[in-house]
């Protein structure tokens, strides 16, 4: 009896015990348990030229621009552009390293270095999503500033599906 009375006192010390903090995977913007990968289209020479990121995680509030420069060399610069069309670099071309087909390093000028993916990309190569697997960015990248309302919706739901909470995505301006 002695013994049933001393685990009935264990049991109820253990309902008064606080529940386990609840686990979150969530780090950045991307549940970090979701399956991500760099999408099988990707063809560098297609990828060449200019790109305005329409809507971004946490984004400046200002127009940019991703370019991929012609060659073998990549660079990744950002460019705000004001109303009148009058554009000045706020980033020097950055140099950037292929890790393997569509995934790249890009050394920040702080030193550090970070990876993108690309994630998709449509048919004609006029929208891509950019990302990386730790979710501390994401982008929907165009070729043009406005237009293509079907394929940044597409984007969203591809950011989606790679775990990104699209509710945090802004338009960049």
């Amino acid at each position: 009896m002695k013994q049933f009375a001393v685990a009935l006192a264990v049991l109820a010390l253990g309902a008064c015990a606080a529940p386990p903090p609840k686990v979150t995977t969530l780090q950045g913007y991307r549940d970090r348990s979701a399956l991500i990968g760099v999408t099988s289209r990707f063809d560098a020479k297609k990828f060449e030229g200019l790109w305005y990121v329409r809507e971004a995680f946490a984004p400046s509030g200002a127009g940019l621009s991703f370019r991929m420069a012609k060659g073998g060399a990549m660079r990744l610069g950002a460019t705000v552009c004001d109303g009148s069309g009058v554009c000045g670099t706020v980033a020097e071309d950055l140099p950037v390293t292929r890790i393997s087909k569509g995934r790249f390093k890009v050394a920040m000028p702080s030193g550090e270095a970070r990876e993108f993916w690309v994630l998709w990309v449509d048919e004609g190569f006029r929208t891509a999503v950019l990302g990386n697997p730790d979710g501390t960015f994401g982008w929907i990248v165009d070729r043009s500033t406005t237009g293509g309302a079907d394929r940044i919706k597409a984007a969203r739901e591809i950011l989606d599906f790679n775990g990104y909470d699209v509710s945090q995505l802004r338009t960049v301006k």
